[in-house]
């Protein structure tokens, strides 16, 4: 994984799937050197990165929109005159709307950001508000945060034990992204002023607020799971007014900057949207890992989506099921692993040994005051994978269910693994006569695809469309 070292005046060239470094050209520009240990900003931001980048998928490889963000950030490093800051720029592979910063200039927008803006003035909002807390030196007052997090972590360990004490502690370093409601309008109103200097558009940042709250409503109508960018930067209509205002103030009435949508469209074009084909694939009740090659199915009557970190399937009666990873050492039986005190009431003389399709898996039962689970793992080329069922009783019907997914768990062949479809970001031209009611049909295959249309344009039913201006569909490869 590279990192690219970019000067804000001059040439840039990039490597595929490259980590983003912007320095600042012009006197004592030599950027702090740090080891990850020695508590300084830089110390934080080092340690954490790759952390976040695990966590979030990894880093996303595609060249134009590395391209067309690696040009944003300079234009936005010239207008905030900070010669001696040095920023790394990262696109994560996750299909949440986010974007966050750490100690140490490290920044990150996820794909699912790069989907949901419509011009570079609102991907140049984002990052400048983001670079913003960094020169208001938020993450140095995050520092005493971090460190109560260490001691918060030792509790949480000492209170859950092993794993679940380690989940806790991954996120609360995700959540040392997070700053303080006042941080957060202080950074609007720092990075307004970058991106308004910079030659953006001002604006752009209280119209891209306006569509996260869109967009989230619209993943509020699908699911609850997950965080994205509105639970640690809230949008309200207060906030988008004072972003309103700031524009006003400091650059005039609307029409002064650029919006440079074009640009933009061409540098998201063909880019992936949803979940990573790297953490599977949903197909009806199926789940289809193509880096994996496994596939399993889930009882009829469950939704199976795909999660990060994990796949979880909901039936309407009441039932759950979870199937994630787990690192156990190769030298620890399957059997041993389940009775390791992971799984909170279980059963342990139900645990036993089984295989099927060639593969070694541990089943047993649990119950809570309230729960009945059904868990089994298996091991897979090294890897150990799990199902968690969870049910108010364990019926005879619930029982069933659990045993069939167990038993469909298998290597994916080659007609599995042609079912996955990339799906990815198209744009596409309006013609004259074209509609935005016709333009959505064009997504009518998907689920809710039609009200995606609408989000993702950041357009209403009725809206007219400009002849000649792109759009984005959501399509299947």
């Amino acid at each position: 994984m590279a990192a690219l070292l970019i000067a804000a005046v001059g040439c840039t060239q990039l490597l595929p799937g490259s980590e983003i470094t912007v320095t600042k050209t012009g006197e004592n520009n030599a950027p702090p050197v740090a080891t990850a240990n020695d508590g300084s900003d830089e110390a934080i931001g080092l340690r954490e990165h790759p952390r976040i980048i695990a966590s979030f998928g990894g880093v996303y490889s595609d060249r134009p929109a590395e391209i067309m963000l690696a040009r944003i950030v300079s234009r936005l490093l010239t207008a905030a005159n900070q010669p001696n800051t040095q920023f790394t720029i990262t696109i994560l592979d996750s299909s949440e709307v986010n974007a966050f910063a750490l100690p140490g200039g490290y920044v990150y927008v996820t794909r699912g950001i790069l989907a949901l803006a419509n011009d570079s003035s609102e991907l140049a909002a984002v990052l400048a508000h983001e670079m913003a807390h960094v020169i208001l030196k938020h993450a140095r007052a995050r520092t005493n945060r971090a460190r109560t997090d260490q001691i918060v972590d030792r509790v949480i360990t000492g209170v859950l034990g092993g794993e679940r004490g380690q989940q806790a502690q991954e996120q609360a370093r995700i959540s040392m992204a997070a700053f303080s409601q006042q941080q957060e309008l202080d950074a609007d109103h720092e990075g307004i002023i970058i991106s308004g200097k910079a030659g953006y558009d001002p604006y752009a940042a209280a119209r891209f607020l306006g569509v996260m709250g869109r967009f989230a409503k619209f993943s509020a109508g699908e699911t609850s799971q997950g965080q994205d960018f509105l639970s640690s930067h809230p949008s309200t209509p207060d906030r988008i007014q004072k972003a309103i205002e700031t524009a006003r103030q400091a650059f005039g009435p609307e029409g002064t900057g650029a919006q440079d949508r074009d640009t933009y469209m061409a540098g998201i074009d063909g880019m992936a949207f949803g979940p990573s084909q790297q953490q599977g694939a949903v197909i009806g009740r199926r789940f289809v890992h193509p880096g994996a090659k496994f596939t399993f199915t889930v009882p009829q009557g469950y939704t199976l989506q795909n999660s990060q970190g994990a796949v979880v399937g909901v039936a309407g009666d009441g039932e759950a099921v979870r199937f994630d990873s787990a690192n156990v050492p190769a030298n620890v039986s399957l059997v041993d692993y389940l009775r390791s005190g992971w799984i909170a009431g279980l059963d342990a003389a139900s645990v036993k040994a089984a295989s099927y399709n060639g593969i070694d898996m541990a089943t047993g039962t649990a119950r809570t005051d309230q729960w009945s689970f059904r868990v089994s793992v298996m091991r897979l080329d090294g890897t150990v994978y799990r199902f968690i069922f969870a049910a108010k009783s364990d019926s005879g019907r619930f029982a069933t269910g659990a045993e069939e997914t167990l038993r469909s768990f298998r290597r994916a062949s080659a007609s599995d693994l042609n079912q996955v479809r990339k799906v990815e970001i198209r744009t596409v031209k309006a013609r004259s006569g074209d509609t935005a009611a016709g333009l959505a049909q064009r997504m009518a295959g998907l689920t809710r695809g039609v009200d995606l249309f609408y989000v993702l344009n950041n357009l209403l039913p009725g809206d007219p469309l400009v002849a000649g201006q792109t759009y984005k569909v959501v399509a299947l490869d």
